[in-house]
Order: C-alpha cells, then structure tokens, then sequence
C-alpha cells in the first residue's frame, strides 16, 4: 500500500467510528425497582424511581384475578416456577394496575426480589434484544406490556410467540411476560376471519393467529362490572382515604357520576372518588 494513502485511511477509519453507536452500558438492575425499555439505538433500561401503582388492596371486584395474579407473580419472585399471564377484557377494569400493584406486593414481601420492566406495544418486535439484556443479569425481571394488540398485517406477533416459546435458547429462567389486552385474541375479529377466508387451509391460518393466546399459561378474563360490584369500588376508594361522606349520600353521588359517563368500571369508580375528594377538601395519595 503507498504510504500516501494511509493517512487518508486514517482518517476514514477515525470517521466511521465516530458515527458507530456507542456500545450499550450494561443496564444497573440495583438502581431502581422498575424500568422502562428503550430499543434505541442504542438500547437501554431508564429506571423509573416511582411506579405509578395502586395498593392491591384498593382493588375491589376481581378478587379471583388478583388472587391468580399474586400467587403467580409471588412464586416467580420466590424462584419457583411460574406462567406467562395474559390479562383480557373490559376497559377500565384493573388489568394494569393489577400487574403493577402485584409487582410491588411481590417487593413488599421479598423486598429487592423483583423489577417490573415495561416494554411499548411499538416495541414488541425488539423483545428478543431486551431479553439478551436481562439474560445477563441475576435479578427476577416481570417484562409488562400494556394494551398488547395487533391489526392487519402486522407480523410482530410472529416474535412474540418465538419469545414465548423461548426458541432454542429458552425464556430466561429470571424472565416472566405479562401482557394486557382488551382483545381475547390479541387480534381482531375481522382479521382472524379474513385469515380463514383467503387460506388453503382455512383452520391451520386461524390456528396460527388464535394460538399466540395458547401460549401463555394464565389467562385471565376481566368483565364489565355491575352495580353492586361498581359500589363496592367506590367503598372500598371512599374507606381507604377516609372521606367524610355517609354510604348513602356516596352511592348516590356514584350513580350520578357513572351516569354522566356512561359506564361503570375500577377506573370510572377511581376517577369519582378522586373527584369527591378534591370537592370535600381531601388529599389523596398512592
């Protein structure tokens, strides 16, 4: 090579390591008890230093699911085995705040045992590279993704299900994935039909959509509350944060409310009992 050139092929490989991402710092798993994931590039855990979370105790009318939720998530915690959990159903019914009150139960218990690692519904596809990431760490991690669905020609839900099959490395033993979802499927109604329509085999295609739902071991089902169920929400918010209103004057005052917006759920319930204590004066906090 004439010794001209290479100054110029110095610089050149100077410049084309200036514009290299730089490598990923591996990620602090001590620094807080949630984070949330960034594919980047390039790709990092933020810690959150707050997670936005309701005391499982406040959540009425799903006793079974918080029972399922927390039995699961605690065994994980402790190191024993565990399932994928999806959480399916009725708007405004706790699913979230289900997983996030679980998580931090399972801290209260265990404390430091476990971290709460929320990955974006954009960025399901990236979901193999965060499990690199948290492969290489030695704490239990609960990877969450809230309101999970998919529409047509989406082929995300493709890696998804070789995460939750674990592939040929496995789920790492110090992973579990919770998900929820408004969809039963994951997946709507016409997509799935359209699936079946247009293929050779009309039962393998539907197969290959409904069975991403197989794949994880809970499977929960949230429904729109009635009444009773609806006061004992507003009840049990009223009780906890001490308001100074009598049963009867609160239910009539909820009844109005739901009304006004048309529904009766965990969150219309939360979002009145909010209101009624900005208007007695009262501060709240979670």
């Amino acid at each position: 090579m004439p010794t001209s050139l290479q100054p110029v092929l110095t610089r050149i490989a100077e410049a084309l390591e200036r514009l290299a991402p730089p490598a990923a710092t591996p990620p602090d798993f001590g620094a807080a008890d949630a984070f949330v994931w960034h594919p980047g590039p390039p790709s990092r855990l933020d810690p959150v230093p707050r997670v936005a979370a309701v005391g499982i105790t406040l959540l009425q009318g799903v006793e079974r699911q918080k029972a399922l939720i927390l039995e699961n998530t605690l065994r994980f915690a402790r190191g024993l085995p565990a399932n994928n959990a999806m959480l399916w159903g009725a708007r405004g019914m706790g699913k979230s705040s289900l997983v996030k009150a679980a998580h931090a139960a399972a801290n209260a218990e265990l404390p430091g045992s476990l971290a709460l690692v929320e990955i974006q519904r954009e960025d399901v596809r990236t979901l193999p590279d965060l499990l690199n990431v948290l492969r290489a760490g030695d704490r239990r991690c609960l990877v969450f993704c809230d309101d999970l669905s998919f529409e047509r020609e989406d082929a995300d839900y493709k890696a998804l299900k070789s995460v939750l099959d674990g592939g040929i490395e496995g789920r790492p033993a110090n992973v579990l994935f919770y998900a929820t979802s408004n969809r039963r499927h994951l997946m709507p109604r016409d997509m799935i039909e359209n699936e079946r329509s247009t293929a050779i085999n009309p039962s393998e295609a539907t197969e290959e959509k409904v069975s991403l739902s197989d794949r994880f071991g809970l499977w929960i089902g949230f429904h729109n509350c009635d009444q009773d169920t609806f006061f004992a929400m507003v009840e049990g918010y009223a009780g906890s944060f001490g308001l100074p209103v009598g049963p009867e004057d609160l239910r009539k005052a909820a009844v109005e409310w739901s009304v006004t917006r048309g529904a009766r759920s965990g969150r219309v319930a939360w979002q009145f009992v909010q209101d009624m204590a900005g208007r007695l004066g009262v501060k709240i906090g979670v």
